[in-house]
């Protein structure tokens, strides 16, 4: 039943209606995941002693900040890591990702990318893209990679080849970011830092985790991985949490970290929290139910499109290892289209029309829906794109499966008010 104010065309209604009960096992599915997830989290926190106390905020050095210790303690529980590095002052995933770099690599490092060219946004901290100021590249970090198979699986022979004895870090991209490639499973991951610790047993092993976050019942740190990084504002925050990152996995590795965060000598023993602990512990706990729901709101978006003859990855009913669903659109008006109407069913900022526009740390135009509580929040309901062939639209998130649902369909309402939607 959709609410009046919603005027939505009978035969999307009708089309949504056949997408529910073929993913109805997908759904059974993802609840038994987030499940056991949930209950993982709550028994980080009980196990932890999290109390109200550990809420209240510090200033200036935040020496002895309970709530501080605590947060960490309970991420790396959830994360199955020895340790975890929490703050609400990473601006950004990004930002996690280049302290955990700049933390454990130093000159004359070699950093071995597996998973091909990584994220848009990596690549300037590499010194792949921009003038190199400030990046790996200018401190005499070297950078090289492997690229995937054709089918955008990882090339098991080629990384096998060229892991060596002299290679510092092997990187893993988890998601797919904009391309079209298979997000990777923990499975993968594992079977990446097997082959990595035969040839290099001194090797870090890092995961950019993004978006992969209690989409399966374990992390990356227990599969093998020595070190992965992400942001709160997208799976581990829980819809609640309004910025930050979080770095886990050995404890010596995100003890270097803090000191690329902080300083050397000083770092996780200092950082005042300023009133944001509460937000970041319920976001913690959120999560695992938020990430189901992003995860519901993705298959369901994907049985629909598959109805209008869209292609679409991962198909509805394909296990998936990211929240990130990708709608081939085929067309740069269906994608504007496709974004424009996602905007209409955001809870903030649903007047609001998406045009493309230039993007920092992109090479093209990229146009972004999204009407969220928290800036740029990828695990509320958002969908975005570089206008660049095949215009697909990369959706991920949704706060609950109920709007997150209802913005699929007023996409495709959308795309079927302009003639783009053959339904």
């Amino acid at each position: 039943m959709i609410y009046p104010a919603f005027q939505i065309d009978s035969r999307i209604q009708d089309a949504a209606a056949r997408a529910m009960e073929k993913i109805a096992p997908v759904l059974k599915g993802i609840d038994d995941t987030t499940d056991y997830n949930q209950q993982k989290m709550l028994s980080a926190f009980i196990s932890s002693g999290v109390s109200e106390s550990h809420f209240a905020a510090s200033t200036g050095y935040g020496y002895g900040d309970r709530g501080r210790e605590v947060l960490d303690q309970v991420y790396a529980k959830a994360l199955g890591a020895e340790d975890a590095l929490v703050r609400y002052n990473f601006v950004s995933g990004t930002h996690a990702l280049t302290v955990a770099l700049f933390g454990v690599l130093r000159p004359g490092d070699t950093m071995l990318s597996v998973t091909g060219l990584p994220y848009d946004t990596l690549r300037g901290v590499i010194g792949l893209t921009g003038d190199g100021n400030g990046s790996l590249k200018e401190f005499g970090i070297r950078y090289e990679q492997v690229d995937l198979l054709p089918d955008g699986t990882p090339d098991y022979a080629a990384i096998a080849q060229r892991v060596t004895p002299s290679i510092k870090m092997v990187y893993i991209q988890r998601s797919r970011g904009y391309s079209l490639r298979p997000s990777l499973f923990v499975e993968d991951i594992e079977r990446i830092a097997k082959i990595a610790k035969e040839k290099a047993p001194n090797c870090i092993v890092m995961v950019d985790n993004c978006y992969g976050e209690f989409v399966q019942r374990d992390e990356p740190t227990s599969h093998g991985a020595d070190l992965m990084a992400g942001s709160l504002i997208k799976n581990p925050g829980g819809g609640v949490a309004p910025t930050g990152g979080y770095i886990a996995g050995r404890r010596d590795l995100v003890e270097s970290c803090s000191y690329r965060l902080t300083t050397p000598g000083t770092g996780k023993e200092i950082g005042c929290t300023l009133g944001n602990n509460r937000e970041l512990f319920m976001g913690a706990f959120h999560a695992p139910h938020v990430t189901g729901e992003a995860l519901k709101t993705a298959a369901f978006t994907a049985a629909l499109f598959s109805e209008f003859g869209y292609d679409v990855t991962p198909k509805p009913d394909e296990p998936r290892a990211d929240i990130i669903q990708a709608v081939l659109l085929r067309r740069e008006e269906a994608l504007i289209a496709f974004c424009q109407g996602v905007q209409k069913g955001a809870p903030v900022d649903a007047f609001v029309t998406p045009e493309p526009w230039d993007m920092p740390g992109y090479d093209c135009q990229v146009i972004m829906a999204a009407g969220a509580f928290t800036l740029g929040a990828s695990i509320e309901l958002s969908a975005d794109a570089p206008l660049r062939e095949p215009y697909a639209a990369w959706m991920q998130g949704g706060l609950n499966f109920h709007s997150g649902r209802l913005g699929a369909m007023l996409a495709a309402q959308s795309m079927l008010e302009r003639g783009i939607l053959e339904a």
